[in-house]
């Protein structure tokens, strides 16, 4: 018997299937002012980093990073932390990140979009209820899509509405961030708490945004997102701290049951040694108070300049300053502008937030200077001029 040979095409008629799906959807996102590219950042001014206290660039951190390496801190982990990848700088900035935020023990990773998803994955399975806030992270919408939840959704900010759903599908765990990324508010803890409490479920709370920046919770007046409201508490590197990483903080039971279970931790190279030095010195940096009065002094003063020369924003008294747009191309079009005025703005459009709310997504820093802020401020008028 022999084999069956199979016919041999064409390859110059045999259509180049992905190469034509990616082309068609690149030309549709084009037509609707969706296309995203990267851009080398060059502006000298920058309004578009979640770089809150303006460690990212500060010298102080870049000296702590310089004398770590003279210590003998590795650049790599070289490895899984479960293999050889965990070493004492890791150890150090869990143990401080506990005494910060009161948790009794905390886990690394490389970024917080993969510590959502990690955490999703890992704790739920398919079956389980998980309730969150409307306008979620992503991370949080992908981690719950692969472990099978059922995520149910309750409007934005809106107690009453977590209330009903909670009663109605008896959810595993509460999700929502503390500041949203996006919009700048700040949700209800304690009525999430409270509402999470007579469900009998965990509050998990992506504190991305809000942890080390001065921020008021609508019900917690101004206190941080800690182990008083959040059974689970995510925290990023990349914002306020100026540096790289992620930190999912909760239980001692919790984490032990993350270490031995998580595919993303067991099977990923640790984050680097270097990292973890330096997010340490950042969060002792942070601590400086000096640097949330700052940042608060500067947004008030954003705002107030804004309505003395009728830019309209949103109710966000945090470092995100929304301008909403609402058209995708005249977004991009005032974000090219200010970035040939020297200026870079985040332009924001859907899928990252809902149809017809594309936005200059401003951020403020504690390293902004007022005059700065005014240079900004006269090129966003005439922009925003420039394109009605």
């Amino acid at each position: 018997m022999t084999d069956k040979m199979l016919p041999i095409q064409d390859d110059a008629a045999a259509p180049d299937v992905l190469q034509q799906r990616m082309a068609e959807r690149m030309a549709q996102l084009q037509e609707q002012g969706l296309l995203r590219q990267r851009t080398v950042y060059r502006a000298p001014v920058n309004f578009a980093a979640n770089d809150y206290l303006a460690l990212a660039s500060s010298p102080a951190l870049a000296d702590a990073a310089m004398q770590a390496l003279q210590r003998g801190v590795g650049c790599g982990s070289g490895a899984s932390a479960l293999v050889s990848g965990y070493q004492s700088e890791h150890l150090a900035l869990e143990q401080a990140l506990c005494q910060h935020t009161g948790h009794e023990a905390a886990l690394l990773f490389c970024s917080g979009f993969s510590a959502n998803q990690a955490l999703l994955k890992t704790l739920f399975q398919p079956g389980d209820t998980v309730l969150s806030d409307k306008l979620i992270h992503a991370s949080v919408i992908d981690g719950a899509k692969d472990a099978g939840v059922t995520l149910r959704r309750f409007l934005h900010n809106d107690a009453d509405s977590a209330t009903r759903l909670a009663a109605k599908h008896r959810p595993l765990a509460l999700i929502t961030e503390s500041v949203f990324s996006m919009d700048g508010d700040c949700a209800p803890l304690m009525a999430l708490r409270q509402i999470a409490d007579q469900q009998g479920a965990w509050l998990i709370v992506d504190d991305a945004h809000g942890f080390g920046t001065p921020v008021t919770f609508p019900d917690i007046g101004s206190q941080p997102c800690d182990a008083r409201y959040a059974d689970i508490q995510l925290i990023t590197f990349g914002k306020a701290m100026g540096c790289q990483g992620a930190a999912l903080l909760g239980s001692q039971a919790l984490i032990d049951f993350m270490v031995a279970n998580c595919r993303h931790y067991i099977y990923s190279t640790a984050l680097s040694p270097l990292a973890a030095a330096t997010a340490l010195a950042a969060l002792t940096l942070m601590q400086d108070h000096r640097l949330c009065q700052q940042l608060a002094e500067n947004i008030t003063y954003f705002r107030q300049r804004c309505a003395h020369v009728g830019i309209a924003l949103t109710a966000s008294v945090t470092a995100i300053q929304p301008v909403i747009i609402g058209d995708s191309h005249r977004t991009l079009a005032i974000a090219q502008q200010l970035r040939g005025a020297g200026f870079a703005v985040g332009a924001i459009r859907p899928p990252t937030v809902p149809r017809g709310s594309a936005r200059l997504r401003i951020t403020l820093n504690a390293g902004h200077s007022q005059a700065q802020i005014d240079a900004f401020i006269t090129a966003l008028q005439q922009a925003l001029a420039a394109h009605r």
